[in-house]
């Protein structure tokens, strides 16, 4: 090969590899713009061309995967079904999804988010609908997009969801329905259901969600078998991805939505990057042409 060629084919490769490398996960859609968790979030985060869907699940009482990160129905964000404010915050699991369905969680805008724009008459989507939107939808970021989802489930409060062998097969029957196993990572704060989830399907990915604290990332993943770290930003560091990197466990860092937590965030090599913000991240990354 020749010689000058070959560096110049070189810094093409690894530049390639590089942007690639960085997905973009719309946080519960495009928060900072959009209704979290809706469908117009999800929406949007497809205009703008996303990745990874990223989102949160709770089950119904008639055993309904619907989106919501709360395990009550939002009093931040919701309305009750008369259009008011809501008095007295009910589980999700102590609905059936018609009495779900009867919340507004469109109309009220989150204050944490000056640039969100309020949907009125927004209701709590099923799993399924943001599946549909995703295969209905005409954005060329939708025929690959990945599904990133959270199973809200809190050890310390059982009653507040589906047991964790429940809760893994409910989301999984629903994944292998729509076909696709192959483009859906479940992630989870609690190990014990991405080891059900690892019983239920080799193909779907899992993500060790961790908060505040550093752990070492093979011990991380070592209870959930999981493939990918997902750890609170400000506790991670280079040292700790690249260790991630040398076990074979991939590392998607939340919530960033500052250029100078993506620059971070970039210099440390993770995978990927969860933002309230995915067309400004998609924005800056194209500026530094690593998209």
């Amino acid at each position: 090969m020749n010689k000058i060629l070959f560096p110049v084919l070189a810094v093409l490769f690894f530049a390639g590899a590089t942007a690639q490398a960085i997905e973009v996960q719309g946080h519960r859609g495009s928060r900072g713009t959009h209704p979290e968790d809706t469908l117009p979030a999800f929406e949007e985060a497809l205009r703008a061309g996303v990745d990874v869907l990223e989102l949160d699940l709770g089950v119904t009482k008639d055993n309904v995967v619907v989106v919501s990160h709360d395990q009550h129905v939002s009093q931040l964000i919701c309305l009750d079904p008369e259009g008011k404010p809501i008095e007295k915050a009910p589980l999700i699991n102590s609905l059936t999804l018609v009495e779900v369905k009867k919340y507004d969680c469109g109309t009220i805008k989150n204050p944490k988010f000056p640039k969100q724009v309020p949907v009125p008459g927004t209701r709590i989507p099923t799993l399924a609908e943001v599946f549909d939107l995703a295969a209905a939808s005409k954005h060329p970021a939708a025929a690959k997009v990945k599904f990133n989802i959270e199973t809200k489930i809190d050890p310390g409060q059982p009653g507040n969801s589906p047991a964790p062998a429940a809760f893994a097969r409910l989301v999984v029957d629903v994944v292998k329905k729509y076909k696709l196993e192959d483009r859906v990572i479940i992630q989870s704060f609690d190990y014990r259901t991405l080891a059900e989830v690892r019983k239920l399907s080799k193909k779907i990915l899992k993500a060790q969600l961790t908060s505040d604290n550093l752990i070492a990332p093979k011990d991380a993943v070592n209870s959930s078998g999981a493939e990918i770290l997902s750890p609170y930003y400000l506790w991670i560091t280079k040292e700790v991805v690249e260790q991630a990197h040398k076990d074979n466990i991939q590392v998607v860092p939340w919530t960033l939505n500052a250029p100078a937590e993506w620059e971070a965030a970039i210099d440390y090599d993770v995978d990927g990057i969860i933002t309230d913000y995915p067309a400004e991240l998609i924005d800056f990354l194209k500026a530094k042409k690593l998209r």
